[in-house]
């Protein structure tokens, strides 16, 4: 099959949307080197399923979720849309490589980690930049964090410092204690120091509220994230006259960077309905969604019943997306790495990450008969990227890693009423 054919350059006034979702976390399956990152046995959502008794997800069940991977409770599907599984060019395992991978930026070297926590020359160049102390300065789950060292932190003032098998610092700081705006603050100045060999990739600030017993972190998180390294999609996009709108983390993962809007949603409570009314009401452009409660609230606390719930709740949302798109729009499902339940730790998993694609007023399943192997796309994830830069301006670049999903030019065309 070869290149997708799009007949001309496509402008604001074409009216063409697409429409990239992350679930964060839901790999599917371990990656080839993924012995090398301790997860050569990881497949997140098949053992979320495992846990459970099944998944219940119509919706993603009709677009073919079941047809990727063997899923228990997802049968596969006669007449799937584009679907199969992307992999990472580059190193790493956390949102912000995952992302960056979506959208064409692949590093070559894995930024630093800290399994040990942070050395103590380290330590006291941040608490001189920051002009506080740290307490915990270890490897922590962040609700077990402030659980353990919440009542010191409210004595002390010191801030709860705590790392992952990932490349971050995170900064957790009860509201009372020190606000919202100093904590950011304080975040700044720590991604400030944070560079050079020391240039985790995000600095993440964490605020919580409540009395001890029921601290509940707030949704006031922000990530303070390196800069990509190269240029992404989201530069050729919005360079190319197209907005593009983030909801959730995306707009900090990128450093803004090739951002037009910015939508925060800190929970899938707040994302959800912000993408919908996106998809209500954009008449042009790119729409770039993560949808965090899979890793951050279940997917770390090994909450496999919590994970299914929170699936649930997306395929709801997904089934008035599929109502609300028309034949200018591209949808994509995917995810940015894994968080088996099943690990030893409670750190993300080396993984490979779903693909589901489809055209507004295509019909699931369609109507007529598709071979699988016609929908079956397999490829790095930097295809992500460029498919959504194909769509809405109507060229691919050699600049970036990538290329259009060849199975979409015959679904485009059928679509818009077009010969293929």
């Amino acid at each position: 099959m070869g290149s997708p054919r799009f007949s001309e350059a496509r402008t604001e006034s074409d009216g063409r949307r697409a429409l990239v979702v992350v679930i964060d976390a839901c790999g599917v399956g371990a990656l080839p080197d993924a012995d090398r990152y301790g997860d050569a046995d990881a497949n997140t959502l098949a053992h979320v399923a495992q846990d459970v008794g099944g998944l219940v997800l119509p919706t993603l069940q009709r677009l073919g979720l079941g047809t990727i991977v063997p899923l228990h409770g997802v049968t596969p599907v006669r007449d799937p849309v584009l679907h199969g599984r992307l992999h990472p060019l580059g190193p790493g395992k956390d949102s912000t490589a995952g992302h960056w991978e979506l959208m064409g930026v692949a590093v070559d070297h894995a930024p630093p980690t800290y399994p040990d926590g942070l050395p103590d020359g380290l330590i006291r160049r941040l608490e001189a930049a920051v002009r506080a102390e740290f307490i915990c300065n270890r490897p922590y789950n962040g609700i077990t964090a402030i659980d353990d060292y919440g009542e010191e932190h409210l004595r002390t003032g010191s801030l709860i410092l705590y790392t992952s098998a990932d490349s971050v610092l995170q900064l957790a700081a009860h509201v009372d204690r020190v606000p919202p705006e100093a904590l950011y603050r304080a975040c700044a100045a720590a991604r400030r120091v944070m560079q050079g060999v020391d240039a985790v990739g995000r600095v993440i600030a964490r605020p919580f509220s409540g009395a001890p017993g029921a601290f509940e972190r707030t949704n006031g998180r922000r990530d303070f994230a390196l800069a990509p390294p190269r240029r992404s999609y989201l530069q050729e996009l919005t360079e190319g006259g197209v907005p593009v709108h983030t909801v959730g983390k995306v707009h900090d993962l990128f450093a803004g960077i090739g951002v037009s809007v910015a939508h925060p949603a800190a929970t899938n409570a707040l994302a959800l309905p912000a993408t919908t009314e996106l998809v209500r009401t954009l008449p042009h452009g790119f729409i770039f969604t993560n949808l965090i409660d899979t890793d951050q609230v279940y997917g770390h606390r090994k909450d496999a019943e919590g994970f299914h719930d929170a699936l649930q709740r997306i395929d709801a949302e997904l089934a008035i997306w599929l109502r609300l798109i028309g034949p200018g729009d591209l949808l994509i499902l995917t995810a940015d790495h894994g968080v088996d339940p099943h690990s030893l730790g409670f750190d993300h998993t080396r993984e490979y990450v779903p693909l589901l694609a489809t055209l507004g007023g295509q019909g699931l399943p369609s109507e007529t008969s598709t071979r699988q192997s016609e929908t079956r796309h397999d490829g790095p994830m930097a295809d992500v990227g460029a498919s959504v830069l194909r769509w809405l301006t109507g060229r691919t670049t050699d600049a970036l890693p990538g290329q259009p999903f060849a199975a979409l030019s015959t679904r485009r065309a059928a679509c818009l009423g077009r010969p293929a």
